[in-house]
């Protein structure tokens, strides 16, 4: 396949990571060393952007300014959650042809993969030769055809650490105390939790995932069961835990979906607040607290992973260089050794990652339902990489 000369547009999709603009750089740094791309557009807002013709030039950025934006949490253009109708392809063609752009890159999960689906699809349904290519991030790690992706190693060292200071400060004042972790069908991100325990009797003591039925009366038998061994109990539970029909909890209490069509879980204490409450009805524990996470674990400043910072920009080159030989796909990462951390990059279909998620897969995931096996925790440990090193006074 010949190269074509024209424009490229990049945009960010979906929710923001630690790690999202090393992904951006990485592809305008390499787009930069290809004379066939001219110029290097960046779309504010995602395609919302593209649909208002929302374009900056981003080669006017200064190699330097882009590396303290690589090092910069969140989405530097900007994101949306927005799925296309034919009638916006028929306009983001419009445009794109009005602009001479031939090259299209969106950072993103399987939502944004999805997105970028459907306008390859209508561009060769309609003939317009158009190179589109999805860019994987997602701190819920849930991406197919990836062993993991971009933005989930610093999102999961931010669990891991907060986790982590949870169990000392549970541990000097006891009771029962409950972390909510993103996570809408995957659980890894919630399971990274279990990073925390350095010490025997150490929390989380309890990590449920939406990958297991989640009963609530359980739950309070699980969590005195806990206490009355270990005198304390940390909780760590993903906000996608689901009852044995598959339906959210929280989605009982709520009903704000978005253009995908999936119920808001995050942005609400609600899950927490629920099974406080629960806890407080049907047991005797005289202190239970709860705490959200939310949004906090995407854009942390200074809670990053060294690996995603790597394989982040990597990505981002990996999708640039496709694009000359390829007409479309998504940058996979594959890891090649698991004794010896090491990934490759594959280029695979944009339909085997568009819109479905991977799951935690069983041998992740412990027998009693509410923890996660060693398999998962030497699976997440170079992900991850080093955490706090913490000490206890040898008499307690």
């Amino acid at each position: 396949m010949t190269n074509i000369k024209g424009n490229m547009v990049i945009a960010q999709s979906g929710g923001p990571t630690m790690v999202i603009n090393q992904s951006l750089v990485g592809a305008l740094l390499e787009a930069k060393k290809h004379h066939h791309i001219d110029k290097i557009l960046g779309s504010l807002h995602g395609i919302k952007g593209v649909l208002e013709e929302h374009f900056i030039d981003l080669r006017l950025e200064s190699d330097e300014n882009l590396e303290k934006i690589a090092k910069t949490p969140s989405s530097a253009l900007g994101s949306v959650r927005m799925k296309p109708t034919k009638d916006d392809c028929a306009k983001i063609f419009d445009i794109l042809k009005k602009n001479d752009v031939r090259y299209f890159y969106y950072i993103g999960g399987n939502d944004s993969a999805e997105t970028v689906h459907i306008i390859n699809e209508e561009a060769q349904d309609v003939g317009y030769d158009l190179r589109s290519f999805h860019i994987p991030k997602t701190i819920d790690n849930d991406l197919r055809e990836n062993d993991h992706t971009p933005g989930f190693g610093s999102a999961a060292k931010f669990v891991a650490s907060a986790l982590m200071g949870d169990n000392l400060d549970n541990r000097a004042l006891g009771g029962v105390k409950i972390d909510v972790i993103m996570g809408r069908h995957a659980g890894f991100l919630t399971g990274a939790a279990g990073l925390a325990r350095v010490f025997p009797g150490d929390g989380p003591h309890l990590i449920y995932l939406p990958e297991v039925p989640f009963s609530i009366d359980k739950f309070v038998e699980d969590v005195q069961k806990v206490v009355d061994y270990q005198g304390r109990c940390v909780v760590a539970v993903s906000e996608g835990i689901s009852d044995e029909n598959g339906t959210p909890i929280l989605a009982k209490l709520m009903n704000e979906v978005d253009s995908h069509g999936n119920v808001q879980l995050s942005g609400t204490g609600a899950l927490g607040d629920l099974l406080v409450a629960e806890l407080k009805a049907k047991t005797d524990i005289s202190r239970v607290r709860a705490d959200t996470f939310g949004y906090l674990q995407r854009s942390f400043v200074g809670c990053i992973s060294e690996n995603d910072v790597i394989e982040a920009r990597q990505v981002g080159k990996e999708a640039v260089k496709a694009s000359l030989t390829a007409e479309s796909g998504s940058i996979a990462i594959r890891r090649v050794d698991a004794d010896d951390y090491a990934v490759e990059y594959e280029l695979v279909p944009l339909k085997n990652v568009a819109k479905e998620t991977k799951h935690m897969s069983a041998e992740f995931i412990a027998d009693n339902g509410h923890d996660v096996t060693p398999e998962f925790i030497n699976y997440l440990k170079p992900i991850v990489g080093e955490l706090p090193e913490i000490g206890k006074l040898n008499g307690i």
